[in-house]
């Protein structure tokens, strides 16, 4: 049987484990927000660009002399250019090890598509 003060001790020790916690639950639900606000805060970005992809799509559909810009012509592809872009946050490992698995089956062992214009 554990004596009184060792009981004492435990009781002291969960107490300051129970603080520990509660004080790491405070700073990632404050991140978390940080994080929803910094998304809500990119919305009218996405909309806006959405929207001027739109108009480049369309105007190019109804225009045959923007359809020869070089950088709007279809061509055949050559090269694949892949960026990964990895979480650099603490416990990510998991998500970063499917991260760049998935692009490693993305790489050599894709299978190659056809352009559009042939």
């Amino acid at each position: 049987m554990p004596s009184l003060i060792d009981i004492r001790r435990r009781i002291r020790s969960v107490k300051n484990t129970q603080q520990i916690t509660k004080a790491m639950k405070m700073v990632s639900a404050a991140k978390l927000r940080r994080a929803q606000d910094r998304t809500i805060a990119a919305r009218p970005y996405g909309s806006l660009l959405r929207k001027v992809l739109g108009n480049v799509a369309a105007a190019v559909a109804n225009d045959e002399s923007a359809a020869e810009n070089p950088l709007l012509a279809r061509r055949e592809e050559r090269r694949i250019l892949l960026v990964v872009i990895t979480g650099d946050k603490g416990l990510a490992g998991a998500f970063n090890t499917n991260l760049i698995k998935a692009a490693g089956r993305f790489g050599p062992s894709a299978p190659r598509r056809r352009s559009p214009s042939s």
